[in-house]
């Protein structure tokens, strides 16, 4: 005799609970940031919007204050978000996190997907030109191989 099990299917609790958008200030990221929050509100899942510092070395930094720039860059991205937040708080709610890491890009969103437990991954495309030669971050990420990737244009 086979027992027969019923396997219903949950709706809307299979998709990912914990989204990475990538951000620098590019139009391309802003994009990202955008489709990633669509996508965080309709998977009513956790935004975690990242803006990796780059470090540079002694010699690169001298005479300009590329901390107190990159600060700066965090400080506007963070400005910029809350005031859309606040533009959509009652029509699109999404919950999100703001989170900052030192180092190079692509580094940076590996750190952060691995201790945030992101299920996906949002940049957008590179708009430099020697990365179609080179490769971006984007498809260092996807070639990584452990979340799923979206690259927004």
């Amino acid at each position: 005799m086979t027992e027969q099990h019923s396997h219903q299917f949950e709706r809307g609790t299979d998709g990912p609970k914990v989204i990475v958008v990538g951000v620098d200030g590019s139009d391309s990221s802003l994009r990202a940031a955008a489709y990633a929050g669509g996508l965080a509100r309709r998977q009513n899942a956790l935004l975690a919007v990242v803006y990796v510092q780059p470090v540079m070395t002694a010699g690169a930094a001298l005479g300009a204050p590329v901390a107190e720039t990159t600060n700066e860059i965090a400080e506007s991205l963070i400005s910029y978000i809350r005031e859309a937040t606040e533009r959509l708080k009652g029509i699109f709610d999404v919950r999100w996190e703001f989170h900052t890491f030192q180092g190079d890009p692509y580094n940076g969103l590996v750190k952060a997907a691995d201790d945030l437990k992101a299920d996906a991954v949002v940049v957008g495309a590179s708009e430099q030109a020697g990365h179609r030669i080179v490769g971006s971050v984007a498809i260092r990420l996807v070639k990584a191989g452990r979340w799923p990737v979206t690259v927004v244009p």
